[in-house]
């Protein structure tokens, strides 16, 4: 089975057992400043976990588009990749344990094909500490799944990793973890987690490839081990504990199961392959590049072979979601990704001049041909040539970066050569990468090849410094993001419906919604518009949002077919998917309610989770745009405060 069959699989098999199909939400999060990516298939599904009702029922299932940044320097390996795909399905105070563990296995087994005998299961050992007990009743409903496929499944206790380096497999296929290894909730283990917070144990599922174990990851194997013998393929959460004012745990009024699955991990089972960038999509890229290139998908060359394919990959639907190349935030991990694909293409020795050539490109139109029938957003010639057309841009400027900084790598060997700072050092490396986007691994193959010595420790500090400054400017950019709900940030949230609307009023309709960021400090929106704004488009702007905001409109929150609100005009993110009953946010006119929202007079309509403020008067506040700019080709931006 192919990606796409075990996608339409998956879906159709708890579909046809009372689930509900959800398309996935965007890579960008919705109403959540706090992380820039979807990093998670259980992200947006957060508010339902924690207790808000789903408009589609108690029954949900889909396939969540997830980006991870940090794990852009993992890739390379056989398992890492930085945009991935989960199969998640969620029991909302509906079913338990013994429905999930049974139709997961039969999933796997019965549908997917994966044999039994290579499957094994991790379990929650308990928690002492709170009076917890081990889930013994996974551990029986496991051993009763195992039997019907004629494996007497053996239980034992591990405790932590150290602990499983020590003991090894012990004939065990059901194990016993510590909560560090089997325990779920947002703030981590049960010690670090605030009151009112939910969690509780999960059983993860693991396929053996059954590859010898590698002995420098510890004495003996087991599931968690990170030898490349086992890989996690799928991991049950059962969400049945709360934090109490006491520091007690007592059970949820409604238990929650949450599932979720690596599609391409469960590929890579199916295939009984450990390397999962032998899965077809990424298997299609490979075979592209060594046409191209001349060299085979092994030995050294996998690294960069698996480099560009999943950049790439990543590429295609992060763009395809509205976010363009630039020198911050999601726009800069766009950039990055980019540019370290071409340049392990160039490694390759496999560049294009032009940009029908663009092996870059090629590569983009595999991947659009692989997804679009499960992503129709990738299906149009408009996107099409959105996407093209940013990867040459990029490529571009990525050919006059390496010209630059080929210059600066010159100048400072003459420098260096012969005085105390003989060769690269650290920050001659560090600013090669940072100011003339010179990637450090050309940098040290350059070096390598003419025999000049480089200081990677001191390259690496310097990263590690950066890394730390962006890490804690970021946090206190975010403080007080939409997540919080505070009361200057919800006002700032309707204020930024009524300036989308205002915007579109002063510049045209063309103006869509591309980004948006809300603390308490201030909100910022980013929007499709070409030219800079003049001061009188901007006093016309600032004068229509204040006077919305005097005439104290009420603000209606409904939930309707995603047809209907379409229909009338409600406003949404480039590039974002919404399920089939969508939540839509109106503001105006007076005497507006909720069962009679009069949307064909309503100043602003708008597909949105909230939260908003319940009348415009209650901003309490003078708006005013405080800055006005490009942040990439055709996109600008305004950030904006209530005084």
């Amino acid at each position: 089975m192919n990606i796409n069959d075990i996608r339409t699989a998956y879906l159709e098999y708890f579909k046809e057992r009372g689930h509900v199909i959800i398309p996935s939400s965007s890579i960008i999060p919705q109403n959540d400043p706090t992380t820039l990516f979807t990093g998670s298939g259980m992200q947006p599904m957060v508010p339902y976990l924690l207790g808000e009702v789903h408009p589609l029922g108690n029954r949900i299932v889909d396939s969540q588009k997830c980006f991870r940044a940090e794990d852009i320097e993992e890739v390379g390996d056989n398992r890492h990749t930085t945009f991935f795909e989960m199969l998640g399905n969620w029991s909302l105070g509906d079913y338990f344990k013994k429905e999930q563990l049974t139709w997961m296995f039969e999933f796997l087994t019965d549908v997917v094909g994966i044999d039994p005998n290579k499957l094994y299961v991790t379990v929650f050992a308990g928690e002492p500490a709170y009076n917890m007990p081990r889930d013994d009743e996974a551990v029986s409903l496991w051993k009763e799944l195992f039997t019907t496929k004629g494996i007497d499944a053996k239980d034992v206790v591990i405790g932590s990793e150290a602990d499983g380096y020590a003991k090894g497999m012990q004939g065990g296929r059901i194990f016993y973890y510590e909560a560090k290894k089997n325990w779920w909730s947002r703030a981590g283990v049960p010690s670090k987690m605030p009151t009112g917070e939910p969690g509780g144990p999960d059983s993860e599922m693991f396929y053996d490839f059954g590859t010898e174990h590698d002995a420098s990851f510890g004495e003996h194997c087991h599931p968690n081990c990170d030898c490349g013998r086992f890989m996690e393929i799928g991991n049950n959460v059962f969400m049945q504990y709360i934090k109490q004012q006491d520091g007690t745990f007592g059970l949820l009024p409604k238990q929650n199961v949450d599932f979720g699955g690596g599609l391409e991990r469960i590929a890579a089972a199916a295939n009984n392959d450990n390397d999962v960038f032998n899965t077809d999509v990424f298997k299609d890229v490979i075979d592209l590049l060594s046409k191209f290139s001349g060299k085979a998908y092994i030995g050294d060359y996998k690294r960069s072979f698996r480099i560009v394919a999943d950049h790439m990959r990543a590429v295609v639907f992060m763009l395809a979601d509205g976010v363009v190349p630039s020198n911050s935030e999601r726009g800069y991990v766009v950039r990055r990704l980019l540019r370290r694909a071409s340049q392990h293409a160039l490694k390759l020795g496999v560049p294009g001049d032009q940009r029908e050539e663009s092996i870059l490109n090629r590569c983009a139109v595999i991947i659009i041909e692989k997804y679009k029938q499960a992503y129709s957003e990738l299906a149009t010639e408009e996107m099409y040539q959105h996407i093209t057309s940013e990867i040459w841009k990029e490529e571009k400027q990525f050919g006059h970066a390496l010209e630059s900084g080929m210059k600066e790598f010159e100048r400072i060997v003459a420098a260096n050569a012969g005085g105390s700072k003989a060769g690269i050092t650290g920050e001659d490396a560090f600013t090669l990468f940072t100011t003339y986007g010179f990637p450090f691994e050309m940098t040290q193959e350059i070096a390598q090849e003419r025999g000049i010595a480089i200081d990677v420790e001191g390259f690496k500090e310097f990263m590690k410094k950066h890394q730390e400054l962006s890490r804690a400017g970021s946090e206190h950019k975010f403080k007080g993001g939409l997540a919080d709900t505070s009361e200057k940030t919800t006002q700032l949230h309707t204020a930024h419906h009524l300036l989308l609307a205002a915007l579109q009023r002063v510049l045209g309709e063309h103006v869509k919604q591309r980004g948006s960021n809300i603390t308490q400090e201030r909100l910022r929106i980013d929007f499709s518009h070409t030219a800079k704004m003049t001061p009188e488009q901007i006093a016309e702007v600032e004068k229509i949002v204040n006077e919305h905001i005097q005439a104290d409109l009420p603000v209606v929150r409904s939930t309707l077919p995603k047809e209907e609100a379409e229909k009338l005009g409600a406003q949404h993110e480039f590039g974002a998917k919404y399920p089939d009953m969508v939540s839509v946010y109106s503001i105006g006119p007076i005497g507006a309610t909720l069962e009679n929202p009069m949307y064909d007079k309503s100043f602003s309509i708008e597909f949105c989770g909230g939260p908003h403020k319940e009348h415009t008067g209650e901003l309490k506040g003078t708006f005013k745009i405080q800055k006005e700019e490009a942040v990439a080709a055709g996109i600008r931006r305004i950030k904006a405060v209530i005084l």
